[in-house]
This record gives structure tokens, sequence and C-alpha cells, in this order.
């Protein structure tokens, strides 16, 4: 804390300075001033939390200076000292709530209990300015959640919440809904959420617009900004540029401005025209700040950060080819690569920045894409990689469309790459792989599951499959369970105990000594060297 003493005689200002042991009392800068006009600058300038004050000064008296000082410095405490007991300078602190009145001569003993008294009050008033500002922000993510429903059947709520808040709206207060959608896989760095928002909120002033926001499934922030005046979309750029550099320390987020409605009875309107407009952002760039204001066209964020505009490819001259699927698995199964190629690049061509579309249907086409290349594996025995992960979780770490199809371009490379140097394998040694690929999670997996399957005994199960292969059945689920747990835990989505488990150990300490055994580390070791 700071302490500002203001007393016209230089003999008493330096006898309580050196009287007192200051840091013991909680006070790590004091400062001085000679009178009022100079003790008025200089709290407007250093912001003292206790000021100890004369009453009687040339130029400003004490109650003059700190009345002034009242609209400014609210928070601070007065201590007033004087030499008259003057009942009217009395009335006066009193009036200013004034922690304490000492008179002179000064007892250091009773200046060092005024101070802890206005630093107890200090204190207090700032506990309750942030009791204020908690429940201010909370109630105004209340309102901001209701803002995401329909209006009629919370009505009466929403408008007690802005009652609650002082909001002054009228029937033509613009309301315009943006929302980040975030990667949840990534990690976050840069502001804390509070600082981010509050940095919005200024920069929202230079345009007399303010704010509300929530946070919805911890993947979505909803802001609602809102003023007097429609946005222009020269606004709307410049607000889409801000947030995209207060989210920048995501390495994936999208951000969608919705239709500015008037009056707050419309706002959910301009909720659901940003989540209509969200559908379509699967299909751009990361980074990417679509408005339903310019819709002919998005804007991206280049080297510096800041978004700019560019129009909407057209898509009308390409043309989706009919059952893709179907003439990709025949592509495949004939293993025409620059076929494959081709079509891949049509699909690309197609979906690639195209708003007409909903990414639900392109990831089913997709899916089918994925399930038509494992079937041609295993039909041309050509066994998959361990670390490929299955479908649905493939199609689920992709955050854009781009990402999803460069995942199926990097899957048909390595499907021509595994057909050109394939040998030929034992078709009872491919079933016993494939077998084994699509249970190795079930702890009980054994021999005889897997003798059974391929309707051998399980004696000869075991003797065939190490002559063909040079590895005992066992060695070999060893092998693949703690090559899928390495793939695992490179994902710090996945909690080591819970990994152990997805591969098919039920005791986390038996995992964890397999694991070390077959990589040379514990598991948490090996998931610190992959970071």
């Amino acid at each position: 804390m700071k302490l500002l003493i203001v007393d016209d005689e230089e003999l008493t200002r330096t006898g309580v300075i050196s009287s007192i042991d200051w840091p013991a009392l909680g006070i790590e800068e004091v400062l001085q001033a000679d009178d009022g006009m100079n003790g008025l600058e200089m709290a407007r300038l250093h912001k003292p939390e206790i000021i100890l004050c004369d009453v009687r000064m040339p130029r400003m008296d004490g109650i003059v200076m700190l009345e002034r000082l009242e609209s400014i410095l609210p928070d601070t405490v007065p201590i007033f000292m004087s030499g008259y007991s003057d009942k009217e300078y009395l009335k006066a602190a009193i009036k200013l709530k004034a922690v304490n009145y000492i008179e002179k001569p000064l007892d250091p003993e009773e200046i060092r209990s005024a101070v802890l008294e206005a630093r107890e009050l200090y204190n207090q008033k700032l506990r309750s300015h942030q009791g204020e500002t908690l429940h201010s922000m909370e109630t105004a993510s209340r309102l901001a959640m209701l803002l995401t429903t329909p209006y009629e059947p919370n009505s009466e709520s929403i408008s007690q919440l802005v009652g609650e808040l002082s909001l002054r709206l009228t029937p033509g207060t613009f309301f315009t809904a943006f929302i980040v959608k975030l990667d949840t896989q990534a990690e976050l760095s840069g502001p804390l959420p509070d600082e981010r928002h509050q940095a919005f909120q200024e920069f929202l002033k230079y345009y007399h617009l303010e704010c509300i926001h929530v946070e919805k499934h911890t993947q979505y922030i909803v802001y609602y900004v809102f003023g007097t005046v429609k946005p222009s979309e020269t606004i709307l750029k410049s607000i889409g540029d801000f947030l995209c550099r207060q989210y920048a320390s995501y390495s994936k987020f999208f951000i969608v401005a919705g239709e500015a409605a008037a009056g707050i009875s419309r706002a959910y309107q301009s909720y659901t025209s940003a989540v209509i407009l969200l559908q379509s952002c699967f299909f751009f760039p990361a980074g990417t700040f679509l408005s339903a204001e310019a819709s002919s066209a998005f804007f991206v964020p280049d080297a510096s950060g800041n978004v700019q505009r560019i129009r909407r490819q057209d898509t009308a001259t390409s043309q989706l080819p009919p059952a893709p699927e179907k003439s990709f698995g025949e592509l495949l199964s004939s293993k025409d690569k620059e076929g494959c190629t081709a079509l891949l690049d049509t699909l690309f061509t197609f979906y690639d920045r195209n708003p007409d579309v909903l990414p639900n249907q392109v990831k089913d086409l997709y899916y089918k894409l994925f399930i038509v290349l494992e079937d041609i594996r295993r039909q041309q025995q050509l066994m998959g990689n361990p670390e490929q992960g299955n479908i649905v979780d493939t199609l689920e770490k992709c955050f854009t469309f781009e990402e999803l199809h460069q995942t199926l371009l990097d899957k048909t490379e390595a499907f021509f790459i595994d057909a050109q140097n394939a040998v030929t394998e034992n078709p009872t040694i491919f079933l016993i792989k494939d077998y084994i690929g699509k249970n190795y999670m079930n702890e009980t997996l054994s021999v005889k599951d897997i003798s059974a399957h391929v309707f051998l005994s399980a004696s000869y199960v075991c003797t065939f499959f190490k002559n063909e292969t040079g590895q005992t059945l066992n060695q070999y689920l060893t092998e693949y369970r703690m090559e899928k747990a390495k793939q695992l835990l490179g994902d710090s989505r996945y909690k080591i105990a819970d990994i152990s488990s997805k591969v098919g150990y039920s005791d986390g300490n038996y995992f964890g000594k397999s694991f070390k055994k077959y990589t040379g580390f514990s598991p948490s070791e090996y998931r610190e060297k992959m970071t």
C-alpha cells in the first residue's frame, strides 16, 4: 500500500515518517506534499490507498482537497490531523468518512493505530468491490446465456437481469452475436480468460459499444456486442480482427458474427444466424472470421495476425461425382493411384470453402471413404498401422475439412506404399493379426479366442504363428498393445491410468512394468520425452 502525508509543516512530515516502522504496517511507499494543491496532484498521480492529511493548510485546506479527490479516488481512506479543536472541521471530516481524527501534537502510537484501522477499512472496500464485480460478471453471464434461447419464455428473467446490470437499452439497441469456437485439444497460453474479456470490453468502448459474454460447453464463447448504431462491415472486421488476435494463442479457432438485430427481444435471432454460419467454418482455414453481414466473403489472418477480406470461391463449376465411395473402392482395388488422386482432388475442390453444405454430410461421406480404404486393405491382406487409430477418433480430431481431407490423403498414400511393398502373407496369419487388431483392448483376449476365430487348436496356432512370423503369439500381442499405448501417450487428453485399460491391462502397475521393458521408459517418462 501507499500512504500520502499532506502537511504544510516539514518537521511534522519528516517526524511522522521517521518515527514509524511503515513496512510493519503494510505500507510499502510513503509520499509527501506540502499543501492541499500539491497533495491533490500527488494523489492523482500516485493513487495512495491512505491519506494522512492536515486540516488547515495554505492555498487549499485538507477538507477541500479530499472533497475533490472523492470522485477520483472514492476508495482512498483519509485520516485527518489538526491542532485545532474546531467542531466544523470535525463535522466535515465525519461527512467525508475519515477513519480517524488525530489531534496535534501527534502521538506515533495513535498514528499506527489509525493507519491499521484505515488499512482494514480499505481492504473491506476492496473485497466489497470484488464481490460486486463478481456478482455483476455472473449476472451478465446469466443474461448472455438466456439470450441464446428464445426470448418470449424468458422475457421476465431477461428484463430483471437487465435491470440488475443497469443497462440502458432501447428498442433501437442493436445486438450482434459473436461466437468463438475453440479446439478443445489445443493447449492455451497467453492472457487469462478474464483478462481477454476485459481487454475486449475496453476495445469496444472506442466504437461506443458494450458486450456481455458466456462460455458454453467449454468449446464455445458467445459474445453479445450491443450499441445504439448498427455496426458497419468495417467495424465488424475490426472487431473480428481484435478477437482473432486475442485468441491467437489457440492453435485452432473460428469466429463468426451473426446478423445485427434491433432490440433485445431479437438478440436470439442474431445468435441463431451465427450458429448457422458456424457450420460453414469447418470448410475454411483455422483462424477464419465469418460474418453474416458479408456472406459473400470471409476473413482470414495474415502473417501479422490481422484478418484480410477474401471473397469465397465459386464452387458452381465443380461437380461432385456420383457415389464417390464406390469409385474410390474400385480405384483402390485396381491400384490406380492417379485415379484416386484425381477423385480426391475433385472432392476437395468441391467442398473447400463451400458454405452451402453441412459438415455432417461431408463427415458421413469421408467416414464411408475411410471404411472403404480399410476394407480394401483387408481384402488385399495389407495390415493397418497400430498407430492409425479408429475412424471415429480420426473424425473427432479433425478441426477443419482440410485436416480431414489431408488425413485421408495420408492414409491413401500409405495404402499404395504398403501395396507396393507387400509380401504375400499367409491368409491365416492375416486373419490372426486382423483379429488381434480389433480385440487387443479386451483384457481377456486369449490364445483360445484367437484359435477359435481361425478354427484351429490353440497349440497348433501358437506353433504355426511362430514358424510363419518368427514371433510368439504373445510377443506379437504385447508389441501391438505397446505400440497402441505409445500412440495414446502422445495425446494429453488420456490419463496414463486410462491408457492401460484401453490397451488391455486391468493392472496399471503391470502395464507400467511391461511398457518400460518394451521401451526402456516408464509411461510418464515416455510422455514427457514426447512433449
